[in-house]
């Protein structure tokens, strides 16, 4: 029997909850993690339709990529889709999991790896390496330090050191609440730092090389294909070839000038504004896919990730196609 917890475990090894960004809202957003599972359900939104379909598939657990909670809920009263997909799921004694940002900011298994391979990139990296380490410099009584450096390291602090009354270590960023509580206890003066990633597996975006150069209009055209795409929104074409490709699933223009840093050829992202496209500069070609559409190859993933583990129930990728934009092409 495997249970909801289980899954969860395995789904936060290949990406920590320490990994999402602060706005995110990763993890179980409904039901009961010692819950046997009977089926999961991978999708990218868990919208109503996505809840009726794990209903009729006999999937009482659903893996999504996007939320369907990003903010506190003071009232459930089924007003919204957002607080009718939790009443329903409730109802129907079906989980929700969601693994947001923490999915896109790994290389292993994460969302930029799965589009780069779609396109056949190789020689690929994260574009913009995450710092997950923090230090910090803390000084306390001497008396309170060796009580202090016990506590901080059953918390998982590493490069830990005490002289007297000053230590220091390190950390990862999942871990702060917890270290900066130990050092208020102890009413120790203290500094926390970033530390630089040089480590390439954690971060957002990712980069790489097509194995031969392609003229532009040719490659658009084999991005429009690979992707699945009915259209591209793009910057005007630069007249050089495209070799080297730098993408980011989902809204990805923060990333812009990082592509633009390492010098490639073009930048596929989503939900690029009309004035952002400006500041491609004739230095890149900006290309918006669509938010859905550079992420819907995610399902497919989650689906991968969970079935190399567990082979004692079903996993299904939703059929239901959620993407709330339409075209008119």
């Amino acid at each position: 029997m495997i249970k909801v917890k289980e899954v969860i475990q395995e789904l936060e090894r290949i990406a920590p909850p320490a990994y999402q960004e602060s706005y995110d809202n990763t993890g179980l957003i409904v039901g009961d993690k010692e819950a046997e599972v009977k089926g999961v359900l991978t999708c990218l939104d868990s919208t109503e339709a996505v809840i009726e379909e794990a209903i009729a598939t006999g999937c009482n657990l659903v893996v999504a990529h996007h939320p369907i909670v990003f903010k506190g809920l003071k009232k459930i009263t089924g007003r919204n889709y957002v607080e009718r997909v939790i009443i329903k799921a409730i109802q129907n004694n079906i989980a929700i999991y969601a693994i947001h940002t923490n999915l896109d900011n790994v290389y292993n298994k994460g969302v930029n790896e799965r589009i780069g391979q779609q396109l056949g990139l190789v020689d690929t990296q994260i574009l913009a390496p995450k710092a997950i380490l923090k230090g910090f410099i803390a000084y306390t009584f001497d008396e309170r330090a060796a009580k202090l450096y016990d506590e901080l390291k059953a918390a998982g602090v590493i490069a830990l050191h005490q002289q007297g009354h000053r230590l220091e270590g390190q950390f990862e960023v999942g871990l702060q609440t917890r270290v900066v509580g130990l050092l208020r206890a102890a009413e120790a003066h203290s500094s926390i730092t970033e530390i630089e990633n040089k480590a390439t597996n954690v971060g957002a975006g990712l980069y790489g090389d097509l194995p031969e150069a392609m003229e532009e209009e040719a490659f658009l055209a084999y991005l429009k294909e690979r992707m699945k795409v009915d259209c591209i929104k793009h910057t005007a074409l630069r007249g050089h070839k495209i070799k080297k490709v730098a993408l980011c699933g989902g809204a990805g223009g923060f990333l812009l000038r990082q592509a633009i840093r390492r010098k490639a050829d073009i930048f596929i992202t989503a939900d690029y504004k009309y004035h952002e496209f400006f500041d491609a500069d004739q230095n890149i070609i900006i290309a918006d896919i669509g938010h859905f559409e550079s992420e819907q190859f995610t399902i497919d993933l989650l689906a991968d990730i969970i079935s190399d583990k567990f082979s004692n129930f079903a996993v299904r990728c939703t059929a239901v196609r959620t993407n709330p934009v339409h075209y008119w092409c």
